[in-house]
């Protein structure tokens, strides 16, 4: 059976630990399985004068900020036509190579090579 080792936190690590839970939205409980500890052990640290965020401490101070974010529909490219009568090599990952002659659609052959790449 492995025995567990205690790990010896920093002051300076206790005090960042302890500012992340002043942010808006995030959990003490969110805060210990990020750096998997016990979150009794953070209510611990909170508890003490020396590592509690002070007032007005917050994400400005930490250098965390919030960015506006616009979800905007994809943009569609323009149907390409059919090319015809020439011949195309795509030498794929592995070292495999797919040779098209012909007529052919450049969508679908995205989609095929997309498909063959995953």
């Amino acid at each position: 059976m492995a025995r567990r080792t205690r790990r010896l936190w920093a002051d300076e690590e206790k005090r960042s630990i302890c500012l992340q839970t002043t942010l808006p939205g995030v959990s003490v409980a969110q805060v210990a399985l990020r750096y998997t500890v016990n979150a009794n052990l953070i209510f611990k640290w909170l508890r003490d004068p020396k590592y509690r965020p002070k007032p007005g401490t917050g994400s400005e101070e930490a250098g965390l900020r919030f960015l506006p974010v616009e979800i905007v529909a994809e943009a569609r490219a323009p149907a390409a036509a059919p090319v015809a009568n020439s011949c195309i090599e795509i030498e794929l990952a592995g070292g495999h190579r797919m040779r098209i002659s012909g007529v052919y659609d450049p969508e679908a052959l995205a989609r095929l090579i997309r498909g063959l790449t995953v």
